[in-house]
């Protein structure tokens, strides 16, 4: 799969061009996303994602074609079932456009090559887990793998990271999540009487799969993101509702998500910085 270098940010490249590549880009975006919607709702529930037409899940009436594009449609209803007006939730065009500037946002960051295309997949999944995640509580094992396997035509056809760096990636994140995992899991059962881990094994896998897409600098970066935006967004719940337990997946996901467009040079970037006072 041959790449076009720097393609995309070339001084020669015509405006027309990149508006109209972007717009395409942007609109196969969301189309992915209308399916990311049936995924993240019906996957849960072990439904087809393929058999069973499109429903108002009030009325059950079947959505007409012309109301199942993306975003354009759901703006055309003013957010309503057109058979009988209950309010469909925006949720299903949040998904829909961040699926397209996902899109749009690897393609200027990465290029027009191998990388961009799969990390697009990569994209796409984690949209998956990280709304299905903040649904259910839960991350289809089925999803995680994809997400490992994803690894597979990465290595093949980019120059992303060595093998090497994917097995450590792997790893890196993963082993401690599923020590602090387990640890946990012994201590809450033990005081609380419950059975549940502080991080969940749904989550460990998908750092497997995301260090092993990574490798080792990225999956750290974005690690650490998820993380930091956890403990922001759990402190802030924790205040409002009293609630300590939350979702990490989609949080992770968020890491994942900049660790694919920006792990490598955040990590560069910060080495630099601390050896720069020893070089001087």
């Amino acid at each position: 799969m041959g790449d076009f270098k720097n393609m995309l940010h070339d001084e020669f490249v015509s405006p027309a061009f990149l508006v109209s590549f972007y717009t395409i880009l942007f609109l196969f975006g969301i189309s992915i996303g209308s399916f990311l919607n049936v995924v993240i709702l019906r996957l849960p529930r072990n439904e087809s994602l393929i058999k069973r037409s499109s429903h108002c899940m009030t009325c059950g009436a079947k959505i007409r074609a012309v109301d199942l594009i993306p975003v354009f449609s759901w703006l055309a209803l003013k957010g309503k079932c057109h058979n009988c007006g209950e309010r469909i939730s925006p949720r299903y065009p949040v998904v829909e456009s961040l699926n397209g500037i996902l899109f749009v946002l690897t393609f200027f960051v990465l290029d027009l090559n191998a990388d961009a295309i799969t990390t697009c997949v990569l994209m796409s999944l984690l949209v998956v887990v990280g709304f299905m995640d903040w649904d259910t509580m839960e991350i289809d094992e089925r999803v995680l793998a994809i997400i490992a396997l994803l690894c597979i035509p990465s290595q093949v056809f980019t120059d992303r990271t060595t093998i090497e760096e994917r097995i450590v990636g792997a790893l890196i994140i993963s082993l401690p999540f599923f020590i602090i995992g387990e640890v946990s899991r012994i201590f809450i059962r033990k005081k609380y009487g419950e059975d549940f881990r502080a991080i969940e094994l749904g989550d460990t896998l998908l750092m497997i799969g995301g260090g092993a897409y990574l490798g080792t600098k990225a999956v750290i970066v974005s690690a650490l993101f998820g993380i930091v935006i956890a403990a922001v967004v759990g402190l802030i719940n924790k205040i409002i509702s009293g609630e300590s337990k939350f979702a990490f997946g989609p949080f992770l996901s968020i890491g994942i998500a900049i660790g694919a467009l920006w792990g490598n040079q955040i990590a560069e970037w910060y080495i630099n910085l601390l050896i720069a006072p020893i070089v001087q």
